[in-house]
């Protein structure tokens, strides 16, 4: 198959092209700059419209960009930036496949488990309603925002991502710092669920959902086996072989990245993959003491 790919040089896209690649299937770029290379094809993804040629050819779309939700504090232009490059750009994109001579037959976007918001110990799954707070409402919009190529026949999938484990980037670099001094610990109660996966596992899931006629609607991509802040902060430390004593009060949290701790670190989202494990999807890393030590830290 011709899959088509946006954020395609992202962590989650440098993993997932070159397994496409590897599976024989032909993948071609979109990106923002001027293209220099026979795979790439230039996008506007703030456009209104999209040129019906950037997608010729088009077998399978997987939509993967949009501005880093961990980086930066969230000002009202950082959220506004968030909102519009991932509801704007899907809309954009769903609406120019409808318009292809010969229609793409599915449609792979990213989405995030913060559609759920800040549940407790509640156990999630793809059945569960949506949740409340800035990124679960982004999430609605953003799922929503493909609903004209699903209404156009197109098979439509969105990847309900959760924490990836990466050793190149993400949010793991980050927290390892503090651990590496000896300094790091729980954060918060502790007892929040971090619903996390391998990079390894998403991009996996993620070249399954492109080759799977029978992979659509929401689909949560978080390993089997959720655990709580207490849990991964003991597990992280017995990896690395280091002290995990020191807590992080919640509120300092707060104070040192505002609304993004709360919805991002304090939050507890225990999520499961029904979907995933439905469809039969064979997890690498579902132990996260095990994805944790293959990444090499």
């Amino acid at each position: 198959m011709h899959v088509f790919v946006t954020g395609a040089s992202g962590l989650l896209g440098s993993y997932l092209c070159p397994m496409l690649e590897q599976s024989g299937h032909e993948v071609t770029w979109l990106t923002r700059k001027q293209p220099t290379d026979p795979h790439e094809r230039q996008w506007d993804p703030k456009a209104d419209t999209l040129p019906r040629e950037v997608l010729d050819g088009c077998d399978v779309l997987v939509h993967l960009a949009g501005e880093s939700i961990a980086e930066g504090r969230w000002n009202e232009a950082k959220k506004n930036r968030i909102r519009e490059s991932r509801v704007h750009s899907t809309n954009l994109l769903a609406q120019a496949l409808t318009e292809q001579e010969k229609p793409a037959t599915a449609f792979i976007v990213a989405s995030a488990i913060g559609y759920y918001g800040d549940r407790g110990d509640e156990v999630l799954t793809e059945a569960s309603n949506a949740g409340s707070g800035f990124l679960a409402d982004v999430c609605q919009e953003w799922e929503a925002a493909a609903e004209p190529a699903k209404y156009a026949g197109i098979r439509t999938a969105h990847i309900r991502t959760g924490l990836v484990l990466a050793k190149e980037g993400g949010a793991l670099p980050s927290m390892l710092t503090p651990f590496k001094f000896g300094v790091g610990g729980v954060i918060g109660s502790g007892d929040q669920y971090w619903s996390w996966i391998s990079i390894k596992d998403i991009a996996r899931l993620f070249q399954f959902a492109v080759e799977n006629d029978s992979v659509s609607g929401p689909v949560n991509g978080t390993a089997p086996h959720p655990v709580t802040n207490r849990e991964f902060t003991k597990t992280l430390g017995k990896v690395i072989s280091r002290p995990t004593v020191l807590p992080l009060p919640g509120f300092a949290a707060k104070l040192a990245l505002g609304e993004m701790a709360e919805a991002l670190i304090l939050a507890s989202s225990r999520v499961l993959p029904e979907q995933a494990e439905k469809h039969d999807f064979n997890f690498a890393h579902p132990d996260l003491e095990q994805a944790l030590r293959e990444l090499n830290l």
